[in-house]
């Protein structure tokens, strides 16, 4: 017997019953009070965990998510730079033609004066053939010249219209990248928070029970301590036997799946 501001306890299992006129009943209620404090402090306590776990996986994934957003805008220059290397070796090649084409037509001036000069028939015949010649392939390079140039006209509207795109990715891309790190300090914080209430509400369970919790989870991994609800264990999903079950209900000891060895509690929701 313990005396506590002059009035009688006796401490049964770990809590306290005051001593008036006590009869099992009382015990029987105490004890009860107390495991449910005890299964309340549990659940609280898993549900801290792993709202820490959930946190923690976000954050985990920050860099994955700011890296993604990164990737996408290399992609986006990599196809602006394609397109200005296509429309570089458009215009070397319009450069090229455009020199060929003068080239010929100064041969062709050439030719044209020198038919003048000619003296039989056969070197006459030649040198026109040669001309035609010329002028033939001149018009293959004015036409390739003109497709050069309408292709030139497009790719350059093209490079312009994703060049504004890009500025406003990049914009789009901060504003997201911000968010994502505003979000990231939140949760921060909230995990600092989370982790002083688990430190709190660890204090309020039983050394003992703390343990096998901590044994528990480590083997399960998630949801050390599971409700009943009609008989079935909502951490396996398997039915506990009826005598089982019937004791859970009563709320005064602490229980364990004979299926998954998780901590059950009944839920009378």
């Amino acid at each position: 017997m313990v005396i506590l501001e002059n009035h009688a306890f006796f401490v049964t299992n770990g809590f306290w019953v005051q001593n008036h006129a006590v009869t099992v009943a009382d015990v029987v209620k105490a004890k009860e009070a107390y495991m449910k404090e005890q299964i309340d402090s549990l659940i609280n306590l898993q549900t801290i965990e792993k709202d820490t776990e959930n946190i923690k996986l976000v954050l985990n994934d920050v860099s994955k998510r700011t890296e993604a957003l990164d990737a996408k805008i290399g992609m986006f220059q990599k196809q602006i730079e394609c397109d200005e290397s296509e429309l570089e070796d458009l215009q070397k090649k319009y450069r090229s033609w455009e020199s060929d084409a003068q080239l010929d037509l100064s041969r062709v001036k050439k030719s044209e004066t020198n038919l003048r000069s000619v003296k039989t028939n056969k070197e006459y015949q030649a040198i026109l053939k040669e001309i035609d010649d010329l002028k033939t392939k001149t018009s293959q390079i004015e036409d390739e010249m003109l497709e050069c140039l309408d292709r030139m006209d497009d790719l350059g509207n093209t490079i312009v219209a994703k060049k504004k795109e890009y500025k406003e990715l990049i914009d789009i891309t901060n504003q997201k990248k911000q968010t994502i790190e505003d979000d990231a300090a939140e949760k921060i914080k909230l995990l600092a928070q989370l982790e002083m209430d688990r430190n709190r509400v660890s204090k309020t369970i039983d050394s003992e029970l703390l343990s096998k919790y901590t044994v528990i989870k480590g083997l399960v991994k998630i949801m050390a301590i599971a409700p009943v609800k009609n008989a079935v264990c909502r951490g396996c999903n398997l039915n506990i036997p009826p005598q089982m079950y019937n004791e859970l209900q009563k709320g005064d000891d602490l229980i364990f799946c004979p299926n998954c060895q998780r901590m059950i509690y009944w839920d009378n929701s």
